[in-house]
């Protein structure tokens, strides 16, 4: 490795999952020496901050910032795919495995200097918990109590063993909030925080967002002391403020176009990371709406018309790859489902299905697909135009695109007022249940209206949980992907990489398995 900090650990290596013995501890690691210190760095991004509140925020950026001024009980190491303790110094799991104990360590505390004990752990849970927001199922679906055995234990009872419980642990469902947060509510502006290398002293929402060192973090002092983070409206204004040297660091997102360009530009560094981001398109099967896409054979037929290669080559300039499953490609169980079953661009048998579903070319089926315009960067109108003439060319399907900012597009997301959506997907834990159950489970697909409940998936999903071996579970995930394939209420579309442009003096960027941008340890020289 060079004088650069610079790890790029491939998403796809392997599945971190920890599941302890009876009694089993283990300790945290010493921390490691902070390397040289600077005064700010600027980040440019063209993301939105939903809420920031951990229980109800459930977007990829909103979780970055949360890891940066907030921590689980579990972290994982950076740039890599092993979980180690964070704000416990160690666990113990007992009862076979349906009983985990976290001992905190005794010297946490909030930015304000308030100490962080086991009943803000429990507070912070169960508020989570009774909120019932968007990531809520992440604790819900496997937690039945937890409690503060002491000042520094937290008692966690689960509802069944659960192989990667630790992983969930490591999510910001589960991290202590400060006490300033409201008890029964959402707290969306509230900036008091956690337990975090960084605390917030300024954010205007939508257009800049300043972290600066937080005293009373027990951990190393953040590498840099005050980060501050520029919101873009889109691509184009981002690449110019990082050409004219006005941020430091270009983030989620740039456009294919740009980043060809930025790469040639002798005063930046472009850092790409193979990664499991996933693009792909809900077909909105909820019975209580009126929307044609209730009919399987309409979501098979939108799904045979789909052409990936031309998405891969059009719209992402081949810095994406063709994606046939939920699981990303390389993760453990994986399997090209949709290709096997209806390929590409299948006009014929898309054809077919409309036809048996009662439409033609006199009669044709009338959908509404909505995109968003710069949570997933400027070529997300590109892929919406794109899906619409591919659908289109079936000559039996009418496409009208419409758009919404992104919190209004949660918003409706949640309502389930959309036909056809376009989402992304980064992982919360490394598995391929976090690639299945957020989608397809009733009840944890709240977040995208439940545009889709089966039982006997449910009970796939549930087998694949509690299993213990990989076997077993690869077993599960391959029926539960087939049945995917066949249900058809979310297709598939691409896989893609995580791109940072920087000037040449930013070190220490790290991009891991979690896809989290660790700000803390970035410095310039």
């Amino acid at each position: 490795m060079n004088s650069k900090t610079l790890v790029l650990v491939g998403v796809l290596l392997i599945s971190a999952l920890l599941l302890g013995c009876a009694q089993e501890k283990t300790t945290a690691p010493a921390e490691t020496p902070t390397a040289e210190e600077v005064k700010a760095i600027t980040i440019g991004v063209t993301d939105k901050i939903t809420e920031l509140d951990p229980a109800n925020a459930y977007d990829f950026y909103t979780w970055e910032v949360l890891n940066n001024i907030m921590g689980g009980l579990m972290r994982y190491k950076p740039g890599t795919t092993d979980l180690e303790p964070y704000l416990a110094e160690s666990y113990e799991v007992q009862d076979n495995g349906k009983v985990y104990i976290f001992h905190l360590r005794k010297d946490l505390k909030f930015a304000d200097g308030t100490p962080c004990k086991a009943e803000d752990v429990v507070r912070s849970v169960k508020r989570v918990m009774n909120i019932a927001g968007d990531p809520s199922w992440l604790v819900t679906d496997f937690v039945e109590d937890v409690v503060a055995v002491d000042d520094y234990t937290v008692k966690f009872v689960l509802k069944k063993p659960i192989s990667y419980f630790l992983a969930l642990v490591a999510t910001p469902p589960y991290f202590p909030v400060h006490p300033n947060y409201k008890a029964d509510e959402i707290d969306p502006d509230q900036t008091a925080g956690g337990v975090g290398p960084y605390k917030i002293v300024k954010w205007v929402r939508d257009q800049e967002l300043i972290l600066e060192t937080n005293e009373n973090f027990f951990g190393d002092k953040p590498k840099t002391d005050r980060v501050v983070v520029m919101f873009y409206k889109d691509a184009t204004t981002l690449r110019l403020a990082v050409e004219k040297g006005e941020v430091d660091i270009a983030w989620r997102t740039l456009t294919p176009v740009d980043i060809e360009s930025l790469k040639k530009n002798a005063n930046l560094q472009v850092l790409e990371a193979p990664g499991a981001a996933i693009r792909y398109l809900v077909l909105n099967g909820n019975e209580s709406t009126e929307y044609p896409t209730k009919n399987k054979l309409v979501r098979q037929a939108i799904a045979a018309a789909i052409d990936r290669d031309e998405i891969v080559q059009v719209v992402y300039r081949n810095t994406y790859t063709q994606l046939y499953s939920l699981i990303p490609i390389g993760m453990w169980s994986y399997e090209d489902v949709f290709k096997q079953k209806y390929g590409d661009k299948n006009l014929e048998l898309a054809k077919k299905l409309l036809q048996e579903a009662g439409y033609s070319e006199d009669n044709k089926l009338k959908l509404e697909l909505w995109w968003t315009p710069t949570h997933y960067g400027d070529t997300e109108k590109d892929l919406a135009q794109i899906l619409k003439s591919q659908l289109e060319a079936t000559n039996m399907i009418e496409v009208e695109l419409k758009s919404a900012e992104w919190s209004t597009y949660t918003d409706y997301a949640r309502k389930s007022a959309m036909m056809l959506s376009l989402f992304g997907w980064y992982p919360d834990y490394i598995d391929p249940d976090d690639y299945t159950t957020p989608f397809l489970k009733s009840g944890a697909n709240r977040w995208l209206g439940y545009p889709y409940s089966d039982p006997q998936m449910d009970e796939l999903l549930e087998k694949a949980s509690i299993a213990q071996s990989t076997e077993e579970r690869t077993t599960y995930y391959k029926q539960i992907q087939q049945k995917l394939a066949e249900d058809c209420p979310i297709v598939p579309l691409v896989q893609g990489k995580l791109t940072i442009v920087a000037k040449k003096n930013i070190e220490g960027i790290v991009l891991d398995p979690t896809m989290i941008f660790r700000y803390y340890l970035v410095y310039s020289t």
